[in-house]
């Protein structure tokens, strides 16, 4: 059985990078297994935030991947990327059901378990059930509000968890 449905939502603005998401796993269409799963994390000893949708199986098995390339190219977010995304190429992993969002300090990147590497337009993304409902809020929110960052985060997962029924207002929020 598969546990899935999410909102991660990535937002850069004035020198601040939040990476938000809600707390609900759901067990196919019909059953909410978890309300308050946290899915969205510090690694690489506080330096990069990551925030999983998908498969929670293979969103597991992507940040551990993920985790390894950053230790293996000392922090450095965008190359550790672009090598794990190689390594999808070259058929050295199976293909996962599941994406990322992860920052450093300089950085937004969106990455899929099938060997995708996006730095997003605006400096909003978002990935999971409810992404696209959090990303138009998310770009609405930028151009026309003088909300901050986190604000602005926040406010794009409550809206998602308004529409999207895989999401729920349980937010974690990181900070880079």
């Amino acid at each position: 059985m598969e546990l899935r449905g999410t909102t991660i939502i990535g937002v850069k603005k004035d020198g601040r990078t939040i990476i938000a998401g809600d707390g609900q796993a759901t067990l196919g269409e019909h059953v909410i297994m978890k309300s308050n799963s946290k899915k969205v994390r510090r690694i690489y000893n506080d330096k990069v935030v990551l925030g999983f949708a998908g498969s929670v199986a293979d969103a597991f098995a992507l940040s551990e991947r993920f985790e390894e390339m950053l230790q293996k190219f000392s922090g450095n977010l965008m190359r550790s990327a672009v090598e794990m995304a190689l390594s999808f190429r070259d058929d050295h992993y199976r293909k996962l059901e599941a994406m990322m969002i992860v920052a450093d300090k300089d950085k937004l990147l969106i990455l899929s378990g099938s060997g995708e590497v996006i730095e997003p337009d605006e400096g909003v993304c978002a990935i999971g059930s409810g992404g696209n409902y959090a990303l138009a809020a998310g770009r609405a929110l930028v151009k026309n509000t003088d909300l901050s960052a986190k604000e602005i985060a926040v406010k794009c997962i409550e809206i998602a968890g308004e529409i999207c029924v895989f999401t729920n207002n349980h937010i974690t929020c990181e900070e880079i």
